[in-house]
């Protein structure tokens, strides 16, 4: 299939950008990398009225880091972040993440911002940003707004964007000293999305788990250091609390036991990476 007719606008800046979502609303769609968007569009899944391609706005591709926090503008691409000096010491999570996030060729054109907009609840950079505590930047022509991840996600491929306005940024709090990190993913195939995605951050006293692939968006759990059986209670009453599904990948039975085992070792492997 192709897509059905639309007008498209090559924003040459954000106020551009913020103006024609201010005209279209809900009729309009951001183009940054395509990589969602356009299945979409082909299937027909979406049929916009107007598309604003934003991938040559210069003012929103960088990285920068200020005051605990990495902030990454939505025309950044996914491999520009996984190339940056500082992925491995600061975003330590994104880090461990990247390996299995797509392959080297959708990271070239895929942005970060744009697949926390798309909000796929077997998305890797979604429960990064959730279990990091991380923020999303949302910007309209009547002006800026801050949400934390948790809020943003709101279902399946559902956020709380209004109509209105962009993904202009996400910002991820930096590792902290005497925190380790740690991710762990089940697919069928490198590359594929994941059936369960596992994050943890783990100090000497707080253990952070998110989950990807279970409900209907990356969901976070925080405990006091478990050890033992406690630990196994606690990430048995965690799969229970998603639910699961089943599907033609995995049954939710399954699913919930990959966050009993995995959970297990992601724990574990953020223990054993604490600075």
């Amino acid at each position: 299939m192709k897509p059905s007719p639309f007008d498209y606008i090559r924003a040459a800046s954000t106020l551009e950008a913020l103006h024609g979502l201010a005209h279209a609303g809900d009729d309009a769609r951001i183009l940054a990398g395509g990589l969602s968007l356009v299945p979409m569009l082909n299937f027909r899944l979406v049929e916009p009225s107007v598309l604003i391609d934003i991938s040559g706005i210069d003012d929103l591709d960088y990285i920068r880091e200020d005051d605990g926090v990495v902030e990454i503008g939505a025309s950044t691409r996914q491999s520009a972040l996984e190339r940056w000096d500082g992925i491995a010491g600061k975003l330590p999570l994104v880090h461990a993440a990247f390996p299995h996030i797509g392959h080297y060729q959708t990271r070239s054109r895929g942005t970060v911002c744009g697949s926390i907009a798309h909000s796929d609840p077997s998305s890797e950079l979604p429960l990064c940003l959730a279990t990091l505590g991380g923020e999303v930047v949302l910007r309209s022509a009547a002006g800026e707004r801050r949400v934390a991840a948790t809020e943003f996600q709101t279902g399946m491929l559902t956020t709380s964007k209004r109509d209105d306005e962009l993904v202009a940024a996400v910002r991820f709090p930096v590792g902290e000293p005497g925190r380790g990190y740690a991710f762990v993913e089940m697919a069928q195939r490198r590359g594929d999305f994941a059936i369960v995605a596992l994050a943890a951050a783990a100090s000497a006293d707080r253990i952070r788990l998110g989950v990807g692939g279970v409900a209907d968006h990356p969901t976070v759990r925080e405990w006091d250091a478990l050890e033992g059986n406690a630990l196994d209670d606690a990430l048995n009453a965690f799969a229970w609390d998603l639910g699961g599904y089943d599907d033609v990948h995995a049954s939710a039975r399954y699913r919930r036991e990959l966050v009993r085992r995995l959970g297990r070792k992601v724990i574990e492997e953020a223990r054993s990476c604490r600075s």
